[in-house]
């Protein structure tokens, strides 16, 4: 009977589109009910196909690739779940690709506390520096590319701009290379970037509204973003799939003394 059930989870779990693995394994034979209560709500998040199936997959691999997560299992899991429904080499290389926008939110939080910090205390940067000294006129033409390039302009960028022109142009212009393919449709290509900035590893939340709107104002409906979000959430069970296997493997060795 125990077996019977093992492998009813197992179909369940394949039939998501799920890669049946060790991991998966250990937490069935630790506590089937556990692992069926995941799949439960795993169907929850993406049976009603909100999203079309490879949209699905390319938020899984956008939270799991993320710097801050970096889940190889997941993953693995989820580029070949995605090239099976259909995903292409670029869309799934562009997903990857965009993980890289999490790294300028510490340019987004430190600059504007420095520029707090240097009006509080009275400091400016050295005269010299080229980035003080770009005049406003250089300071348009990068935010007018930034804008033709993304069609919107956060106000956060604005001490960015103000504080390091140079740097920030090479970032918008680098940043920018999802947003001149025509890859991915742009609602979707905001709502990997949505993932990815809402999941529980970052939880930035200026980032998700800003994605978010963009999302909406692009055609996404509340019923796509309510399964991006949950599909988000499912990040959760990586630290118990990555723990089962261990667990397992020492009470193998204890019944083994």
């Amino acid at each position: 009977m125990a077996a019977q059930n093992a492998n009813d989870l197992e179909g369940r779990f394949k039939a998501l589109r799920g890669v049946w693995s060790p991991e998966w394994e250990a937490l069935a034979q630790l506590n089937p009910a556990y692992l069926k209560g995941y799949i439960n709500i795993k169907t929850a998040a993406q049976g009603r196909q909100r999203l079309p199936a490879k949209i699905q997959e390319l938020c899984f691999i956008a939270v799991a690739a993320s710097v801050t997560h970096i889940h190889i299992p997941a993953v693995k899991a989820h580029i070949q779940a995605a090239l099976a429904v259909g995903a292409s080499k670029d869309e799934i290389f562009e997903v990857i690709g965009l993980t890289y926008l999490l790294g300028v939110h510490t340019v987004t939080l430190g600059f504007p506390i420095l520029a707090e910090l240097m009006e509080e205390m009275n400091l400016s940067l050295k005269s010299g520096q080229q980035s003080a000294e770009a005049p406003d006129a250089e300071r348009t033409r990068i935010k007018e590319a930034f804008v033709k390039d993304r069609g919107f302009w956060p106000p956060t960028f604005n001490v960015l701009l103000e504080l390091d022109p140079q740097f920030f142009e090479q970032y918008a212009d680098f940043s920018a290379f999802s947003s001149r393919s025509p890859v991915l449709e742009p609602k979707y290509r905001e709502l990997v970037v949505c993932a990815f900035d809402a999941a529980t590893t970052h939880l930035y939340g200026r980032g998700t509204k800003i994605h978010m709107r963009n999302a909406l104002q692009l055609g996404a409906t509340p019923e796509e973003i309510l399964e991006m979000l949950e599909i988000t959430s499912l990040i959760g069970i990586d630290g118990v799939s990555h723990s089962a296997p261990y667990l397992l493997e020492q009470l193998s060795g204890e019944k083994g003394q």
